[in-house]
């Protein structure tokens, strides 16, 4: 059994993310679990740190906006009417929204960041877009993938073929 990281494995991380300043942004409650070997499971450069690790080894990378989840992107940030929406509404609740030409290619999670004065801010940023990230990981498992999960480029969990993680 090989128990090094490479294509076609499947990978299970313990993980934490902290910003630069050393503030965790993501406390890692549940592994990772992704296949390896550039099918777009995980951050490309944190893909690339993996390579060749082993079993308890770890590794910290550090991602510019553009290498995580994006820069802040302003035209992502909306203003509704409250009237338009459920009346139990709370900041952090999320809402799927289309573009407005009506393709089906681009829908967003929009969180709601405010309400007040009969408005409601939506924001389909990540919540940790424009943000610097340390990521902190260190290699718990590693298997082969089966045939099933590298034609669908995913880990299938628990037997069933539609499931993504």
């Amino acid at each position: 059994m090989n128990t090094q990281v490479a294509k076609n494995s499947v990978i299970t991380l313990d993980y934490h993310v902290t910003d630069p300043d050393g503030e965790v942004v993501d406390e890692g409650r549940e592994p990772i679990v992704y296949l390896h070997g550039g099918y777009d499971d995980i951050f490309p450069k944190i893909e690339e740190a993996l390579q060749g690790k082993k079993v308890g080894e770890s590794v910290q990378v550090k991602l510019q906006p553009d290498e995580a989840f994006g820069d802040y992107d302003a035209s992502l940030v909306q203003i509704e009417q409250r009237k338009d929406f459920p009346e139990e509404l709370q900041v952090g609740m999320q809402f799927e929204g289309g573009p407005e030409d009506g393709s089906e290619d681009d829908f967003v999670i929009y969180r709601v960041t405010d309400i007040a004065d009969g408005k409601v801010v939506l924001d389909g940023n990540h919540p940790l877009a424009g943000m610097a990230l340390v990521f902190t990981c260190t290699v718990t498992a590693v298997r082969p993938a089966s045939a099933d999960e590298i034609e669908h480029g995913h880990v299938h969990v628990g037997g069933d073929d539609d499931a993504c993680h």
